[in-house]
């Protein structure tokens, strides 16, 4: 039941899914991506919880500044945000993908304030923002000796050569991208869902495993994102996947704004209400699925009880084995 594992969340995945899909407005969505420089990546290569903790906060202020400003949106904004430590290739390429509503609430809650079709906020603004609150923030963290610095990094240590390093990250634009809106709100939360609740690959991209050796597909994005076949050495392989498990207890996927968790009912209520959407509130409760199997079906169309080879049989119970007890082995019946 790992988290890291890349096999056996699907049923965590699939009630996730189902769970956004609750929340959805019926307003217009955006994907908003905020990518921290190769520079600062190093840094959180050696210092993950707090580089990537940095990482969520100042994002998330930056969208929540810019959007309340008056001169862009002038509202509260609702969002959640996943971190993602990899590329294609399974290298170290720390990123966070934030899914926004395209609108908030205005500051006294009246009225709901859309943004204009097609555009969100402009990410020049956005960029600027978010690098100078970063740097600010690490600044901080290696004032009171959170950071730590080996290696390559460990001149570092000094406050000098650090404040160099800092000047140098500075002089350049940060990345922040903001893809065209999906073609639907559920298009969004499926597309976010297909990445939640795995690390680094899935298995269905692992082609074979022979002599010590992992053959995997992967998209190179750099070349007009070609289909490519990667081969490495099988110590290599798990190098590059232990790279993105995370430190024990840090929380991949957070919640902003009117999604925050403390005021999220009432909020995304008042929400549904100025924009004209039948409460969810106005319906019952379907029953809830009883056992895993049952969820499994319910939230992903498809019974674990299918032979996922044939697709065509169906595992029966024969027997429930109680804790601590052992049935006698039984003889086969030859009659």
């Amino acid at each position: 039941r790992s988290r890291n594992c890349p096999k056996c969340q699907s049923l965590a995945r699939a009630e996730w899914i189902e769970a956004r899909q609750a929340e959805l407005l019926d307003t217009q969505y955006f994907h908003v991506v905020f990518t921290i420089p190769d520079q600062i990546a190093a840094i959180a290569f050696q210092n993950a919880g707090t580089v990537y903790d940095i990482m969520f906060r100042t994002a998330a202020e930056t969208l929540r500044t810019i959007a309340a400003d008056p001169k862009h949106l002038g509202a509260e904004i609702g969002f959640f945000s996943v971190l993602h430590t990899w590329g294609q290739n399974l290298l170290h390429h720390p990123h966070l993908h934030c899914v926004v509503p395209g609108g908030g609430l205005s500051p006294d809650g009246s009225r709901w304030i859309a943004c204009r079709l097609g555009f969100f906020l402009p990410v020049a603004v956005l960029s600027r923002l978010f690098r100078r609150l970063f740097l600010s923030a690490l600044q901080k963290s290696f004032d009171t000796g959170e950071l730590q610095f080996f290696s390559s990094l460990e001149p570092l240590r000094d406050p000098a050569a650090f404040q160099r390093y800092l000047n140098d990250v500075r002089r350049i634009n940060w990345v922040i991208y903001a893809k065209p809106p999906f073609g639907s709100a559920e298009q969004v939360v499926h597309y976010v869902g297909r990445y939640t609740h795995r690390v680094a690959i899935s298995n269905s991209r692992v082609i074979d495993i022979e002599d010590g050796k992992v053959r995997f597909r992967w998209k190179d994005y750099r070349h007009g994102s070609q289909q490519k076949v990667m081969t490495l050495d099988a110590g290599e392989f798990i190098r590059r996947f232990l790279i993105h498990v995370l430190p024990e207890g840090f929380k991949r996927i957070r919640y902003y704004g009117f999604l925050g968790n403390r005021y999220r009912k009432q909020k995304l209520a008042r929400c549904r209400e100025l924009l004209g959407m039948i409460s969810a509130d106005a319906h019952s409760e379907p029953e809830e699925p009883s056992d895993c199997p049952e969820k499994a079906e319910h939230c992903n169309a498809a019974s674990l009880r299918q032979c996922p080879s044939c697709h065509q049989g169906h595992m029966v119970c024969v027997e429930v084995l109680q804790p601590g007890s052992f049935s006698a082995a039984r003889s086969p019946d030859t009659s």
